[in-house]
């Protein structure tokens, strides 16, 4: 229990579920902690999958995520809050003393208290009012339902932000390597992961995933625009068999390449948001039997041609193997704009826009860390390429990124016999 003398802070305590004892001819009254929510036990998460590693998550009672950050380190602080003037919900600023940057907590406090709002529901509402531009549409935060993430992020000088009524707990800074990295990447073997970075990195260019995390991330935002700027300004590009192939697929077809594209993209964007809204097991029902019977029946109808029913569905795949939702929405979004410049312009158009984003991406910073660590950071160490695409030895990764304190820089050490 404790004893307060402000009748402000015996209110919300009330509010909270304490009790509050008030004694005649006292003026503190006592306050107990009495309050016990109905909350949803720890699970595994249903967002952040792995094969290896823990398996909890956490939920959205304040306390029980506060505690699942597990620490003996007496360097481990922990400050509490509340925003918003109605909701008074709660939140945590997690950091390691000794390691992470003054400057860099300081910043996440004055982000915090920057606004004064009526009610704060989830951390993803927070997230946009600490946000310096809010026409910025990549996040500037590592969401996270994993409790071993955030510990990992603690200890490696990053600053970790708990909310009450969210399962999510943010985290800053975030880079681009940041939000491409998953929790078991470090619980297997260093050429595996670096294999399945190789993948990540692929699907991103084919959607804009590590290798093939960054592949993938190419796959998702670029692969349909790709597409229409060879199939419509550069056929002599594509090996003969092939154009001729694509030629008699679209030899029936009425709509040209950026109309069937556009087609096929809206609906399968269709297609994942109504899977997302159905219970479970309906979802992925919905997702596998209808985008095969409505791209099947799609071609029959002589709607789209075969190959466009290929780019598209290797590109939603390619988004799906990029580890941040949040990232990977992005993506889809830019998708779409990657989609119209080439369509204008072809390769000249796919190119530019490529550039465009790479320009930007460049030119984005998280609390000061570029957003393109540690490509881009001026004077940086070879440090930081060894938890880039190819990850190194853990043996190997003797110091700590350079956002942490310099003074405690080194988290490696072999010991003498």
């Amino acid at each position: 229990y404790t004893q307060e003398s402000d009748m402000d802070n015996v209110v919300r305590a009330v509010l909270r579920g304490d009790t509050a004892i008030f004694v005649s001819g006292s003026d503190q009254a006592i306050v107990v902690s009495s309050k016990h929510f109905p909350v949803r036990g720890i699970e595994e998460s249903s967002t952040e999958g792995g094969m290896r590693g823990p398996r909890d998550s956490f939920n959205e009672n304040f306390r029980t995520s506060t505690a699942l950050i597990r620490s003996k380190d007496v360097h481990l602080k922990l400050e509490q809050g509340t925003m918003g003037v109605r909701s008074r919900t709660e939140y945590g600023i997690f950091y390691m003393e000794d390691i992470a940057e003054p400057e860099l907590v300081q910043q996440i406090r004055d982000t915090i208290d920057k606004y004064e709002i009526d009610a704060v529901f989830d951390s993803g509402m927070a997230e946009h009012l600490m946000e310096k531009k809010w026409q910025e549409i990549f996040p500037i935060y590592q969401a996270t339902t994993r409790p071993d993430k955030a510990a990992a992020a603690l200890v490696e000088g990053r600053v970790v932000v708990v909310f009450d009524n969210s399962p999510e707990v943010i985290i800053a800074p975030a880079t681009i390597n940041t939000l491409f990295q998953t929790a078991d990447d470090y619980y297997r073997n260093e050429r595996i992961v670096t294999f399945l970075r190789l993948i990540r990195y692929v699907a991103a260019f084919l959607a804009l995933a590590r290798m093939i995390r960054y592949v993938a991330a190419f796959i998702a935002v670029g692969l349909p625009g790709l597409y229409i700027a060879i199939t419509c300004y550069h056929r002599e590009l594509i090996p003969d068999k092939l154009l001729y192939a694509i030629a008699d697929a679209r030899s029936q077809l009425s709509f040209p390449v950026v109309v069937e594209v556009l087609i096929m993209e809206l609906l399968f964007e269709l297609l994942r948001e109504a899977g997302i809204r159905l219970p479970s097991q309906l979802g992925n029902t919905i997702g596998v039997v209808g985008g095969l019977i409505v791209g099947q029946s799609a071609v029959e109808a002589g709607i789209v041609s075969t190959m466009v029913v290929i780019v598209v569905a290797l590109t939603a795949i390619a988004s799906f193997a990029i580890p941040n939702e949040a990232f990977a929405s992005v993506f889809r979004l830019l998708k779409f704009v990657i989609i119209i410049t080439s369509a204008l312009y072809g390769i000249l158009g796919f190119v530019l826009a490529m550039l465009v984003l790479v320009f930007h991406l460049a030119s984005l910073d998280s609390f000061g860390v570029p957003y393109m660590s540690p490509v881009v950071t001026c004077g940086y160490t070879g440090e930081g390429y060894k938890d880039f695409v190819v990850r190194a030895p853990i043996k190997k990764m003797i110091n700590r990124p350079k956002w942490s304190n310099p003074d405690e820089r080194r988290r490696l050490v072999r010991k003498r016999k």
